[in-house]
C-alpha cells in the first residue's frame, strides 16, 4: 500500500516526525505496555528509519521493515550517522510477509505504517506469527474521534471508516486501548503549513490552516497493544 506522505514527501514527513510527540507521551505510554530494554524490537514499516535510533538506545537488537527501497536507503544512512548500542538490521518486506522467522521478535511497532484496521487482518496475522509467547504488538494511528488534527481528518477524508467502527474492530480482537494527547509542536509556521498539506488533501488543508493560528496543533491518537 503506497504512503501518500512519507514516500512522496520524505523531507517533510521528517519534518512532522520531529515535531510529533514533543513531550514524550506516546513513547512514555508505549513503554508502559511494552518494555523493549534488552530485548528484539520489530519497528514495521519503519520509512527513513526515524525511531529506529530511539529503539535502538536500548533493545538489544532491532529489525527495521520497509517495502520502500529508497527509503530503505536513507534508514541505513541515518543508522550510520547516529550508531547506537543495538544491533541494528534492515530488511525490505510488507506487513502482509514479514520477512523473519515465526516467534523471533518481542515486541512489534507500528506508526502509520500499515493502515491497519478493517481489512489488515493478513498484516495481523503476520505479527502474530512473529512475536515471541510474552511479546507484544504496538500500533499507533490516528485518533479521528477527538483532538484539532482529528477534526481535520474527518473532514478531509469523509469516506474512511468512523472512529467507532475502527474501535469495535479492535476491541473484538481482543486489543487494548489507549489514547494520547501526543501533539504536533513545529519550529516554524512555515514547517507547519508544509506538513499539513501533505497530510490532508488540497482544499481541507487550505480550510484548516486559514483558521489555525500559532505552531502548535492538539493532535490524539490511538496506541493499540497486544499481548500475544
Amino acid at each position: 500500500m503506497p504512503s501518500p506522505n512519507i514516500w512522496q514527501h520524505t523531507a517533510t514527513y521528517e519534518v512532522e516526525n520531529r515535531a510529533a510527540d514533543p513531550d514524550g507521551r506516546l513513547w512514555t505510554t508505549m513503554r508502559a505496555r511494552a518494555d523493549w530494554t534488552g530485548r528484539v524490537v520489530l519497528d514495521l514499516g519503519c520509512g527513513s528509519g526515524f525511531h529506529l535510533p530511539r529503539f535502538g538506545e536500548d533493545a538489544a537488537r532491532v529489525i527495521g521493515v520497509e517495502p520502500h527501497p529508497g527509503l530503505l536507503r536513507l534508514a541505513a544512512r541515518r543508522l550510520r550517522r547516529h550508531p547506537v548500542p543495538a544491533d541494528v538490521e534492515l530488511r525490505a518486506g510488507t506487513a502482509q510477509a514479514i520477512p523473519l522467522p515465526e516467534a523471533s521478535v518481542d515486541v512489534v511497532h507500528a506508526r502509520w505504517a500499515y493502515f491497519f484496521g478493517p481489512g489488515c487482518e493478513p498484516g495481523l496475522a503476520e505479527v502474530a506469527r512473529v512475536l515471541r509467547p510474552g511479546g507484544t504488538a504496538l500500533i499507533i494511528d490516528n485518533d479521528t474521534s477527538r483532538s484539532t488534527f482529528g477534526a481535520w481528518f474527518r473532514r478531509g477524508f469523509p469516506h474512511l471508516p468512523p472512529a467507532a467502527e475502527i474501535e469495535r474492530f479492535w476491541a473484538t480482537r481482543g486489543w487494548t486501548l489507549d489514547r494520547v494527547d501526543m501533539g504536533w509542536r513545529f519550529t516554524s509556521r512555515a514547517d507547519l503549513e508544509a506538513v499539513v498539506r501533505i497530510e490532508l488533501p488540497p482544499a481541507a488543508a487550505e480550510e484548516a490552516l486559514r483558521h489555525h493560528d500559532g505552531l502548535e496543533v492538539d493532535y490524539a491518537v490511538t496506541l493499540w497493544s497486544r499481548a500475544h
